[in-house]
């Protein structure tokens, strides 16, 4: 928590009216970007250097209820959190940006997907934060407000405020006034994500530590804005006409030459493991076979496939195991 975040936020609710409830709720979900975010430009305020895409993972994601208390506590799935552990330590100090709603609070989290792992769980973890905290408060402030709020605590919370596919403006004002999300209004009935999930272990290094040390010590890194924006514009384009080999080309590209920037970073970032590999080798063969797939990957080993409704059979074959997302059903 600094000066500059705690006055952003006064900012930001400088309009909104206050009328506190007993206990505020909200669900929000977890989402993968398709054009990658890595690297900031302002760290405070979690300004990003490159705007970035995602789409949402429909029902998976995390459900927050959160009440005035005593006593601070967090809670995870059922359970009490230490207070040193990080999972703790991040959402309180999050919490502590907004005193004109109390000091300490009640957190009651369920997260259907791996924390830490990759899945990004910290990104509908602050964004379902922020919303339940918005329905405590009676704010009744709107998605673009919400999603620069939830920027504070996860850069790609800005992005999980909505489903479908989201894009995230990377701004150029010093105050990240904007820099917000917003849905985009394609609907793809026919778009699918396949979760490989290969490990549920929390991650050595987060991706906010990760992002740091590449951008500080990656010489690839230097050429990763440029690109990142350009695949932006291409996937976004991608999405308005619906050409699916066009947007999974160039998702799988952006995400392999995010890994390329972590790996070339010292000490270098291997979020990948030997069955990531294994698993990358065998969508490009199939994909070489005639199979239209495609994959991504975030700051984790865990891949995600890209594909369409025709072609979930042949996918299935291949990965009996696979867990299929339809995030416009």
């Amino acid at each position: 928590m600094s000066d500059i975040q705690t006055q952003f936020v006064k900012n930001v609710l400088s309009g909104a009216e206050q009328n506190l409830k007993d206990a505020g709720s909200a669900f929000a979900p977890s989402n993968i970007a398709l054009s990658k975010y890595w690297g900031k430009r302002d760290a405070e305020l979690n300004l990003p250097i490159n705007s970035s895409l995602s789409v949402s993972l429909g029902n998976l994601g995390t459900q927050t209820e959160i009440r005035l208390a005593e006593k601070s506590s967090v809670y995870l799935n059922g359970e009490l959190v230490d207070p040193a552990d990080s999972f703790a330590v991040r959402t309180l100090e999050f919490l502590k940006l907004f005193p004109m709603v109390g000091t300490h609070f009640e957190v009651r989290t369920e997260n259907n997907i791996p924390t830490a792992a990759g899945l990004a769980s910290s990104a509908s973890g602050f964004a379902a934060l922020v919303m339940a905290l918005n329905d405590l408060a009676g704010w009744a402030l709107g998605p673009r407000m919400l999603s620069m709020l939830a920027r504070l605590g996860s850069g790609s919370a800005s992005r999980s405020l909505s489903h479908g596919f989201v894009q995230w403006h990377a701004g150029t004002a010093d105050d990240g006034t904007d820099s917000f999300s917003e849905r985009i209004d394609t609907e793809w009935s026919e778009f699918r994500i396949g979760i490989l999930e290969l490990s549920t272990a929390r991650k050595a290094v987060g991706s906010r530590d990760g992002m740091n040390r590449t951008v500080e010590t990656s010489a690839l890194y230097k050429s990763w804005p440029a690109q990142a924006d350009a695949d932006f514009q291409v996937i976004r384009r991608a999405i308005e006409v619906k050409d699916f080999p066009m947007l999974g080309k160039t998702a799988e590209r952006n995400a392999l030459s995010m890994h390329a920037t972590m790996m070339s970073a010292w000490p270098p970032l291997i979020y990948l493991q030997p069955e990531s590999i294994e698993m990358i080798h065998k969508v490009q063969r199939l994909r070489d076979a005639g199979l239209e797939l495609y994959l991504t990957i975030d700051a984790g080993p865990n891949i995600k496939l890209l594909f369409l409704e025709s072609s979930v059979k042949e996918v299935l074959s291949e990965f009996p195991h696979l867990q299929i997302i339809k995030p416009f059903a």
